[in-house]
């Protein structure tokens, strides 16, 4: 397992981008100023962004996984990675997800603990309505983990 750290065409990796963040306007706005991982295991199989936000807090803002190679722990894998990665830059890491429960306890599994929640977030920001197992995402629901 290799995981790198890439700095150029960032857009190569858009296919995967897109299954945690549907639209391409919305990962437009952080892909450029952000730091885009990607784990090998004989061939690509997961990937992720963390932003600088502010002074000591950085935000994981995409983490996708091929669905082929979902529940083999590349994505956690990532997440530690990058903690190890950010700690000596910053504090503390966000990551901003519907509300969705696996997903939220994906999250906790791996050290973040609920945060606060941005009401209707999805719902103002693209430009239809996103769904996950038949549920529609409303609010944006932040959860954060001391690095």
């Amino acid at each position: 397992m290799e995981i790198k750290i890439i700095k150029e065409d960032k857009k190569q990796f858009l296919d995967l981008l897109l299954l945690a963040d549907e639209q391409e306007s919305m990962i437009d706005k952080y892909l450029a100023r952000g730091d885009l991982f990607a784990l090998y295991d004989n061939g690509l199989k997961s990937v992720c962004v963390v932003t600088g936000e502010s002074a000591g807090v950085c935000e994981l803002k995409n983490i996708a996984t091929y669905e082929k190679w979902h529940g083999l722990g590349y994505a956690s894998r990532l997440i530690q990675y990058i903690s190890a990665y950010c700690k000596d830059k910053y504090k503390t890491m966000l990551v901003g997800t519907g509300e969705i429960p696996w997903i939220l306890r994906f999250y906790e599994k791996n050290g973040f603990a609920l945060s606060h929640r941005i009401p209707n977030f999805f719902t103002d920001n693209y430009d239809r309505p996103l769904f996950e197992n038949g549920v529609q995402l409303v609010d944006m629901v932040y959860l954060k983990k001391e690095l």
